[in-house]
């Protein structure tokens, strides 16, 4: 069936080695794929028959054995991480933990804030692929907190993932509810678990999603003493590893609301980055992306997509291909209605411009440029982001 999506075909499918492997669709679809480019890579005279490439079963073979690789691999991981854990609270996280080869997302997978990366980049992939070079005196140190922030959508959890490939960083991502529990006194122990397991992980991105729901601006009197004695209990486990310089362990928060964060949370996270909506030119190079791998008309205009499509975030973006992906699938379907095209026709049309622009009536942005939320971030990123201007400042250090 994939092989028939993907517009393939195997001669002695019958044949291939598949023993031992349970092939779900999504695994059949990355196994064809690695087949596919070994195949493709290593003739020079592909065979087609009819519209179709033809893929030799050695190529299958290969495929599923580096499929069955990864499989082992990942089973000595986990039994790895659970020799590692030195009890039931640390056991938690192990389900949490992602192996940099594993990630999947690279910089280069991400079409668009060549700034924010080229800067991520320097502050945290450098420092952890070289230590070395940040060893000396007190100023080059490794940057301990980071923030990314601005609105939803705009890329945060993809960047935080591709950053932890690109410094060949394990990848432990946590919520606040990763560290509440039922039970009275657990959730401080699960948060002191967390920094003990990642020091013995190191070097490790922990990538702390939605961040002012973890450690947002003190209630006072209405905050829930639990919530409190976990927080502080992060934040002291956090100072602890502010103070030591060879552990290589970032804390790298996201979120939408910087504004509600507590000031000691922004004082612990010096670098804060805006990741904003893309421009005309960066929704291009998203656009490009997204549908590398789509059926496209041959001059498709990717220019004119790309500024009918203001205010769009990435995720936007990727709602409205998907929208516009149905559009040929849907005609066929009215044309199997009227007995125009077989039943069993699987032949889409290529996607056009109007497919897109009609679909624009079904996906908006999902932010106003105007919002209240958008000008908070914005007068936010002013005071305490890495281009703010710091007007308050008279020696432009900022606060």
């Amino acid at each position: 069936q994939v092989l028939e999506e993907n517009e393939l075909s195997c001669v002695e499918l019958m044949h291939v080695k598949s023993d031992g492997v349970v092939l779900t669709k999504q695994k059949a679809a990355k196994v064809i794929g690695w087949a596919r480019s070994h195949y493709l890579s290593s003739t020079v005279l592909p065979s087609i028959e009819g519209d179709r490439l033809t893929i030799p079963r050695e190529s299958l073979d290969l495929a599923i054995e580096r499929l069955k690789e990864q499989v082992t691999k990942s089973k000595n991981l986990s039994q790895n991480l659970k020799n590692l854990a030195k009890d039931e609270y640390e056991r938690n996280f192990i389900s949490s933990v992602v192996p940099p080869d594993e990630i999947g997302v690279k910089f280069d997978d991400i079409g668009a804030l060549e700034d924010v990366k080229r800067t991520l980049d320097e502050l945290v992939a450098l420092p952890m692929r070289r230590p070395e070079l940040f060893s000396h005196g007190n100023l080059l140190r490794p940057c301990k907190g980071v923030l990314l922030f601005g609105p939803p959508g705009t890329g945060k959890t993809l960047l935080a993932k591709a950053l932890a490939t690109e410094a060949g960083a394990n990848f432990i991502s946590i919520t606040g509810s990763t560290l509440t529990s039922k039970w009275f006194g657990d959730a401080e122990k699960l948060t002191k678990a967390l920094f003990s397991f990642a020091s013995r992980l190191a070097p490790v991105i922990i990538f702390v999603d939605e961040v002012d729901s973890l450690l947002g601006a003190r209630g006072g009197a209405l905050e829930h003493e639990a919530t409190r004695k976990m927080r502080n209990e992060f934040m002291a486990a956090w100072d602890g590893l502010r103070s030591k310089e060879n552990q290589r362990i970032l804390i790298l928060g996201a979120t939408n609301r910087p504004f509600d964060l507590d000031d000691a949370v922004i004082r612990r996270l010096p670098r804060r980055i805006y990741v904003g909506l893309p421009d005309a030119e960066n929704r291009k190079k998203i656009l490009k992306i997204l549908l590398a791998k789509e059926n496209l008309e041959s001059d498709f205009k990717f220019d004119e997509l790309a500024n009918a499509t203001e205010g769009y975030s990435g995720s936007d973006l990727k709602n409205l291909c998907i929208a516009s992906a149905y559009r040929p699938v849907q005609e066929l379907l009215e044309e199997e209605k009227k007995g125009r095209v077989s039943s069993n026709s699987t032949h889409l049309r290529p996607l056009v411009l109007d497919d897109f622009i009609q679909a624009k009536a079904k996906v908006s942005p999902s932010v106003s440029h105007n919002a209240t939320s958008m000008n908070e971030l914005r007068k936010w990123n002013e005071q305490y982001g890495e281009d703010g201007s710091r007007t308050k400042s008279p020696f432009g250090f900022g606060n």
